[in-house]
């Protein structure tokens, strides 16, 4: 079964997300009260812990949830391999995947410190498709 692992917010772009108990799904929005919330086709982005734990081995710093910009930390599902147009349920809400991976930006404080960021590779982003709730330990349903 595919679960959320962590589910990530920052205020202020260019900050690290840090963990919440809870974010709120909004329609053409994205995550109330995270800064890259909007209108657009990046409303909330993915990452498999699975990626996470194979920078752990790498890094010299603790990687904790947030640390690559993510909003959901996921186990058990091949993020990176799911194409365009996928929806996802995430506990009661849905997301449609937009993109696949994106370019790193050269100032990025994990790829200083351990030479690559698995972000631009692995990491997803989506839209809101049905709002409400997403936390950890929420099932992840890949939609047919």
């Amino acid at each position: 079964m595919a679960r959320v692992v962590s589910v990530n917010i920052s205020e202020k772009k260019g900050t690290l997300k840090r963990a919440v108990p809870e974010i709120e799904l909004k329609l053409r929005h994205g995550i109330v009260g995270d800064a890259h919330a909007g209108d657009w086709h990046r409303q909330i982005s993915l990452l498999a812990e699975e990626s996470v734990d194979t920078m752990r081995a790498l890094s010299p710093i603790p990687l904790d949830p947030g640390v690559f910009a993510e909003n959901i930390n996921t186990e058990g599902i091949d993020l990176k391999h799911l194409p365009v147009g996928t929806h996802l349920r995430i506990g009661e809400t849905e997301v449609g995947v937009t993109q696949i991976g994106k370019e790193c930006h050269n100032d990025c404080a994990i790829k200083k410190a351990v030479g690559k960021c698995v972000m631009p590779t692995e990491g997803i982003f989506a839209v809101v498709v049905k709002e409400g709730v997403v936390r950890p330990g929420d099932e992840i349903e890949v939609l047919k």
